[in-house]
């Protein structure tokens, strides 16, 4: 465990098969953690390549659009650890689709996986985290639930996510949990392949000139969970390189070529 600074003994990351939530699993069970890896896809290759390094996991198949796959994820982790510690609720999906062609089919199921699974999932884990003595809850939201966003779907699930995220700091704040909601910007992951045109031309509005690094918003996570953030909840993280403050005029600059007489 890193000198200093604590951890949760048990954290449970949703999808956490790969990308993001991998590279938390795998940064958490670095320093010490027992990482319960959830998704729907198999958890194998992660539980393996952590346990293979000398960390502690176990995989959990988990729906997270099905409250009763979250009963029973939080039921094995009761019976295995008897307590929990930590949720980073990182599943999530984008559908970069403007209004009118977004069907009624992709807006359920991105409400379905970026705000309705987060709501189960705190409510499966709110009296395991309470009863372990509280703990800390990480929501993956997005810029896109600070400002006005052309996906209605992906734009509406993760303002819903910013506000759900400080509804449930109020209500569990009397048990010790801490309810923090982090906002990236546009990160490297496979979450933007295929986009290129929308990356270059984003990238263009971004102060700090380029898209974040994973293991940047790894950082803001492991953070959160950590004992120094134990004052920090309700709070909005942005990891945007400066984007959601300083875009437009960033990109006024750039576009004028720095002459604004």
């Amino acid at each position: 465990m890193s000198e200093g600074v604590r951890y949760p003994g048990v954290v449970l990351i949703t999808g956490a098969a790969a990308g993001m939530g991998a590279g938390h699993a795998r940064a958490l069970a670095e320093r010490g953690v027992h990482v319960c890896v959830a998704d729907v896809a198999d958890t194998a290759e992660v539980v393996a390549g952590i346990r293979d390094a000398g960390g502690a996991a176990s995989g959990h198949a988990l729906d997270v659009t099905d409250p009763a796959a979250w009963a029973r994820v939080v039921d094995e982790i009761r019976a295995a650890h008897g307590a929990l510690g930590g949720l980073v609720n990182n599943a999530g999906i984008s559908r970069r689709l403007e209004f009118l062609d977004t069907s009624d089919e992709v807006w359920e199921r991105v409400m379905l996986i970026n705000l309705f699974g987060p709501f189960y999932g705190m409510k499966a884990v709110a009296e395991l985290m309470r009863d372990s003595g509280g703990g800390s809850i990480v929501n993956i939201s997005s810029i896109s639930g600070q400002i006005g966003y052309f996906s209605p779907a992906y734009s509406s699930s993760k303002w819903g996510l910013t506000g759900l995220s400080k509804s449930a700091a109020g209500n569990f704040a009397k048990w010790g949990i801490r309810v923090n909601s982090v906002h990236p910007g546009l990160v490297d992951t496979a979450l933007l392949d295929g986009a290129d045109a929308f990356v270059q031309a984003a990238v263009r509005s971004i102060p700090a000139g380029r898209t974040a690094r994973p293991e940047e918003i790894t950082d803001v996570v492991l953070h959160l969970l950590s004992d120094r953030s134990t004052y920090m909840t309700g709070s909005e993280v942005t990891v945007d390189g400066g984007l959601v403050s300083n875009g437009l005029y960033h990109r006024i600059v750039t576009d004028s070529g720095g002459d604004l007489s």
